[in-house]
């Protein structure tokens, strides 16, 4: 029986897809293939046909923060404003984003300083799709870069962003503090990892529009609390 282990396995490159090959005929199995890939940013897998089924099972993949806002007219945030009040979370579209948010805008130059204990919504550069039968979670890109936390907002639930449930890809929230310090962001810096988990059955219900939810084709979104900025609905 051939041993394949990683360091001596297949490896090939095809237009941002970059594919580790564990099990195929070519290497001695008759009936199972097992493939790895790591796509970069934007990249998809190339046409193929298949004779046999295939199943794909994502395991984590990496979100970066989107500082140009490029998609939103030059906002690509808002920071918390310190005493703002209560809000009834009962009142949907009730309250005013400026009564209780400062828009951030893109930086001219250079990073985004945050500055410690402000509270402030960004969104990923890329757009997040979850299965159906999966779900996801955002957990800390490296836990070393300093005070700095940005996965608050941490769980995707079956069906976000996804076709399926009437999503074309939603970009993620990212609640982010820095604690102590002034810390620097950059555009495109990685901030965390999503990690994929497979459901044990198919959920009753699917993230979307079926359920009204909030964040299905979302940009730069608050939540359902705050009236949507002009041109939106």
């Amino acid at each position: 029986m051939p041993v394949i282990t990683h360091e001596n396995a297949q490896r090939f490159d095809v237009g941002g897809t970059h594919v580790i090959g564990l099990a195929a005929p070519s290497r001695g199995a008759t009936e199972t293939a097992v493939w790895r890939f790591t796509l970069d940013p934007g990249a998809a897998s190339p046409a193929h046909s298949l004779d046999h089924e295939e199943i794909v099972i994502a395991l984590d993949g990496e979100l970066r923060v989107d500082l140009a806002g490029e998609r939103s007219g030059g906002v690509i945030g808002y920071k918390a404003r310190n005493h703002a009040g209560l809000i009834d979370v009962d009142r949907v579209r009730h309250y005013d984003i400026l009564d209780y948010w400062e828009p951030v805008h893109a930086p001219r130059r250079g990073g985004l300083v945050l500055d410690p204990a402000d509270f402030y919504i960004l969104a990923s550069r890329e757009s997040v799709k979850v299965p159906p039968m999966l779900a996801a979670e955002m957990v800390a890109y490296d836990t070393l870069v300093g005070e700095f936390r940005v996965h608050y907002a941490g769980f995707f639930d079956p069906g976000f962003g996804d076709p399926q449930a009437g999503g074309q890809g939603s970009r993620a929230v990212l609640e982010v503090r820095s604690f102590e310090m002034p810390f620097v962001i950059e555009h495109g810096q990685v901030v965390g990892r999503l990690v994929y988990e497979r459901l044990t059955a198919p959920p009753a219900k699917l993230y979307g529009s079926g359920l009204k939810s909030s964040y299905q084709r979302q940009g730069i979104a608050l939540s359902k609390h705050f009236k949507l900025p002009e041109g939106m609905s």
